[in-house]
């Protein structure tokens, strides 16, 4: 069985990365890369020393999810109504050709 290295890094380290990772505008993920951590010991660290900023990343993320998902419905409705036309042209110019 292989041995996991366990790398302890000092506290400063820590609250700085977290620091890093929640005041840029870069994904948790690539920031983690950057610094060459695993992500969930960043977001563990963002987790313990900025509790408050990481529902504030989660609430951004569901809006813009949210709004997404309402343009992605919009669009929906509008390729069901160009479909529904469609039939309805295909349906009347083959009764026309009989």
């Amino acid at each position: 069985m292989i041995k996991r290295q366990v790398t302890h890094y000092p506290s400063e380290f820590k609250e700085s990365s977290a620091k890093l990772a929640v005041d840029v505008e870069v994904p948790i993920a690539q920031t983690a890369e950057s610094l060459g951590l695993n992500v969930s010991t960043l977001h563990g660290w963002i987790k313990k020393y900025y509790p408050n900023q990481q529902r504030a990343t989660k609430i951004l993320l569901q809006d813009a999810s949210s709004e997404e998902l309402k343009r992605l419905r919009k669009e929906i409705s509008s390729l069901r109504q160009e479909r529904d036309i469609l039939k309805k042209a295909a349906a009347y110019f083959a009764r026309e050709i009989k």
